[in-house]
């Protein structure tokens, strides 16, 4: 939770210092800008038990699933407005304080990338963040990341971390944890006999 929440304050000094321009830039997300993600992130905080199982239910008939609905509920929020609602959320609750904050510390390191690749902000991670981070990722149901790396053995180059066996997949921790995501054009970054197979079924 500690770590979620760090994580969580880095995001909001980055919001801070981007321009209007930038917040309506793209990001790894596709068809969703910075604000988009933002809403996204920040959404399920503020929904009530009931609220969020609600918003399940109702997403199942929505073009783009609970999230899109999220992203809606937020649509009119003004830059400053959506990052005054990261701040007075540094703590997760509800849904994304699950697992005892993963939830949170995953989808927000995986999303400040998101954000930051697109306009070329690197930052350093600490290493117990993402070796937690990496530990949860590669089980997440939310990333449906087990199917990626089955068979394979993915290994850290700069944290000690490796998971799996079979051919191996290795590079920088971050790269690796953007893979697991899903996230096109991060592959380029990694190297090893796995690749091939990594590559294909990212898509």
């Amino acid at each position: 939770m500690a770590m979620a929440t760090a994580e969580r304050a880095e995001l909001a000094d980055l919001l801070v210092s981007l321009t209007p321009e930038q917040w309506d830039g793209p990001t790894l997300c596709d068809g969703w800008s910075v604000r988009d993600v933002v809403a996204h992130m920040f959404s399920y905080d503020e929904l009530t038990p009931l609220g969020t199982v609600g918003r399940m239910v109702k997403g199942r008939l929505t073009p783009g699933g609970p999230n899109a609905l999220g992203i809606a509920a937020y649509s009119d929020c003004s830059p400053g407005r959506l990052v005054t609602l990261v701040q007075e959320n540094l703590r997760p609750r509800g849904l994304t304080a699950g697992f005892g904050g993963r939830i949170a510390l995953c989808d927000g390191m995986i999303h400040q990338q998101d954000i930051r690749r697109p306009l070329g902000l690197t930052r350093h991670i600490p290493d117990d963040r993402m070796h937690a981070t990496l530990e949860f990722a590669k089980t997440a149901p939310l990333i449906h990341s087990k199917k990626r790396i089955k068979g394979l053995a993915l290994v850290a180059t700069d944290v000690d971390w490796r998971t799996g066996d079979g051919p191996v997949v290795r590079g920088p921790a971050e790269s690796l944890l953007m893979a697991l995501a899903g996230r096109r054009g991060v592959t380029d970054e990694l190297t090893g006999p796995g690749l091939p197979t990594l590559v294909e079924r990212i898509g």
